[in-house]
């Protein structure tokens, strides 16, 4: 946690040009994306997957401990819940910018 606080007070120095990043082609970008949101929606694949072997490990009487297979159901609700409302949104971003003129 500290390290993160500090990381918002400290500031990058841009005095070479050198540092600064070369543009990403649109394949590159595109490729970043595809990537980042496939590993989103592992990401929430893996936690429903998680909270499907819980609840039926509490089922089966293999775990006793109901508090952890609530939070774990809870987490993947959660998760499932906004990448809906993510979804919701880039739909009507490109809707959007579809209806724009030109």
């Amino acid at each position: 946690m500290q390290s993160f606080v500090n990381g918002i007070n400290t500031r990058p120095v841009l005095s070479d040009s050198s540092q600064m990043k070369s543009p990403v082609s649109p394949h590159e970008a595109q490729s970043n994306f595809a990537n980042t949101l496939q590993s989103a929606i592992e990401h929430v694949n893996d936690t429903q997957v998680a909270s499907d072997k819980k609840t039926e490990a509490l089922a089966k009487g293999q775990i006793n401990d109901l508090h952890d297979v609530m939070i774990t159901a809870q987490k993947a609700s959660i998760s499932l819940e906004t990448s809906v409302q993510v979804q919701r949104k880039v739909i009507d971003a490109y809707n959007e910018i579809m209806r724009m003129q030109i």
